[in-house]
């Protein structure tokens, strides 16, 4: 007994070690999950779930780990039927709050291809065509608070307006969109401070509101969050030639400016009324801080902000940890210093006055401060390679490989099978993250590949080359772009070619370019794998590969191999089979595998057992691809 007692104790005492060296936005996760085991339970569809789900999947999509994608999933259909009606929605509310979880409805549309989470979300989305609005287009928070526009939101509704737009092709919204940030910014900056009342009425009737200006009292800290990440979410979605991105952009250099001012100097966090850090009652306070760590990092990382700010972001964080989060004796992560539900006007009312604000007192594990903490986590986690390779353009070949399908719902003919914007089984939406951690941009190649447009990659990605069965319009690998890429090569850039097993990919043409690097495709199939027995894919990772530094085994089935002659040598051997081949060529270098590898399905966390480490596979081929780059 007192083995087994010491046995378990050992076993428990792993756990939690290892609980306690993962990032921290994974063992925040775990507490999410471990408080609310489905979904936040009493709590009708709103905010409070939204920005969790927000938060998890964020790390899902960081992480690959599949268990906080079912989470969202179990959560949604807690209350989306299957004829995409919502259980406790009620559009008549015309509430900005209920419309946040909807990023969570496309999320699950863009991954599953399920109708029923486009049904709901357009639900949503056909609330905002009849939302009520200020004269100047503004909308109301709530029907029930007439002519008022909330910082809170520009995030509850604009980033699923946003995406919902960039997901079916409705692009005339996205001037919509960007006047919802134009119109609060408008009336909302105080121009002595840089910050942001946190509301607007329009009618100046309220009793919070001055009656000069319709302005509340207060610079809220939260809300001052809630707005920013919803520019830098937004943004994410807008057109790069959209005539207000430009708008949008300086809002968000003004607010960072503004809010950078006001960080503690001393624990680098911020207050729960931002101006008034000397005054008594006030508190520091978490979600706040969180969300201006996310947005500042956020807004580094995709070049909407200069990294003048990285010493905001990293002194935030840090204090962020020291001053609110504490692991409890079962290894627990807690955050702390969450102020409760605020607002305005309402009954009882709610005078938006310092005293009110300072009396609603921080509390433990608040929904609003769990998804926040788990949103700058991720993007804290995402800046560590940052500069690695930052400036440097990904390019994904839609040349060779340029299958379509006709959208379900729109009927629009759109591009499809191993493409960065794809979410589902066939996309490459892991693999692209993964890039972008080190900051690579991903982009696409629609052209013939040529001296001109290779000329600003300094990765190019050629994968499964069509057949007609894929595509009849066939366009093959000719002469001249051999003598493209094999010079875009000798010159230094990184090819990567994934390619398919025979009757799924194009060999002929495919192997006149690799003869160029000593390697040709089989015109084979191995690895063939009946139903779930996933170990007939396996193949195990020797200690020391120079590419698959933390890998140990990997799943990989229906791919062709490889015959080698110099200067290709071989990476990867299983079974004699040559797998993964590279090649030094001129200044660059060649890496080849037999099939695509790197899709969703396979890397995304929700197929594959946990001892398949596909998706540490992919980020330990991102890192090679970098060194290459950066040692040329």
């Amino acid at each position: 007994m007192k083995k087994l007692l010491l046995l378990f104790c050992f076993l428990f005492s792993g756990v939690l070690l290892r609980a306690q060296t993962a990032p921290w936005s994974l063992r925040m996760a775990a507490t999410a999950v471990h408080l609310w085991k489905d979904s936040l339970p009493g709590h009708n569809w709103s905010y409070d779930q939204g920005i969790v789900l927000q938060g998890l999947q964020s790390v899902w999509q960081q992480s690959a780990n599949g268990e906080y994608f079912n989470y969202i999933q179990r959560a949604a259909d807690r209350y989306v039927a299957a004829d995409g009606t919502i259980r406790t929605y009620k559009a008549e509310d015309y509430t900005l709050d209920n419309v946040l979880t909807g990023r969570s409805l496309l999320a699950l549309y863009r991954v599953l291809n399920a109708e029923k989470y486009y049904k709901a979300a357009t639900l949503l989305r056909k609330q905002l065509d009849h939302q009520p609005r200020t004269p100047e287009g503004g909308f109301w928070h709530k029907k029930r608070y007439p002519n008022q526009m909330w910082l809170d939101g520009l995030y509850m509704a604009e980033p699923f307006y946003a995406e919902y737009a960039a997901t079916f092709h409705q692009d005339a919204d996205f001037d919509d969109i960007a006047k919802q940030f134009i119109l609060m910014e408008k009336y909302a900056r105080d121009t002595k401070t840089g910050l942001l009342y946190h509301g607007w009425d329009q009618s100046k009737k309220e009793r919070w509101a001055n009656p000069q200006t319709g302005l509340s009292a207060i610079f809220w800290g939260r809300a001052n969050g809630w707005f920013v990440m919803g520019l830098v979410d937004a943004l994410d979605q807008f057109p790069v030639n959209h005539p207000q991105r430009a708008k949008l952009l300086a809002i968000l250099n003004r607010f960072a400016a503004a809010i950078a001012q006001y960080q503690d100097a001393n624990t680098g966090v911020w207050y729960q009324v931002l101006d008034k850090a000397g005054e008594k009652g006030n508190y520091l306070e978490s979600s706040a801080s969180c969300m201006f760590v996310y947005a500042l990092a956020k807004g580094i990382r995709e070049g909407y902000l200069p990294q003048k700010y990285l010493p905001v972001v990293q002194k935030g964080y840090e204090g962020i940890i020291k001053q609110f989060v504490e692991t409890d004796a079962s290894g627990q992560v807690n955050l702390n210093g969450v102020c409760g539900a605020v607002g305005l006007g309402g009954n009882p009312y709610r005078d938006g006055s310092y005293q009110y604000y300072i009396s609603e007192k921080p509390v433990i594990n608040e929904p609003k401060g769990i998804g926040s903490f788990m949103l700058a986590s991720v993007e804290m986690e995402r800046l560590q390679h940052l500069n690695k390779a930052k400036g440097n353009v990904v390019l994904l070949d839609n040349y060779f490989n340029d299958e379509y399908r006709q959208d379900v719902i729109t009927g629009k003919k759109i591009s499809f099978h191993y493409k960065w914007g794809e979410w589902d089984n066939n996309g490459f939406s892991f693999f692209g993250q993964a890039f972008n951690n080190y900051g690579l941009r991903t982009e696409t190649l629609f052209q013939a590949p040529d001296v001109s447009n290779l000329k600003k990659a300094a990765v190019y990605i050629i994968v499964d080359p069509d057949i007609p069965k894929e595509n009849p319009e066939t366009k093959y690998i000719q002469e001249p772009h051999i003598e493209a890429i094999s010079q875009w090569v000798k010159d230094g850039g990184v090819l990567l070619v994934l390619n398919n097993d025979t009757g799924n990919a194009e060999f002929t043409h495919l192997n006149k370019l690799m003869a160029k690097f000593g390697i040709r495709f089989n015109e084979n199939s191995v690895n063939h794998v009946a139903g779930h027995n996933f170990e007939q894919g396996a193949i195990d990772i020797p200690a020391g590969n120079s590419i698959l530094k933390t890998t140990s085994k990997i799943y990989i089935k229906e791919l062709s191999t490889l015959q080698i002659k110099s200067p290709a040598v071989a990476q990867l051997i299983n079974k004699n089979d040559v797998i993964v081949a590279t090649a030094k060529y001129g200044k660059g270098v060649v890496f080849a595998v037999g099939d695509p590898w790197f899709y969703n399905e396979y890397v995304d966390g929700r197929k594959l057992p946990l001892q398949y480490e596909n998706f540490k596979a992919a980020n330990d081929l991102v890192s090679w691809v970098v060194q290459q780059i950066t040692t040329k």
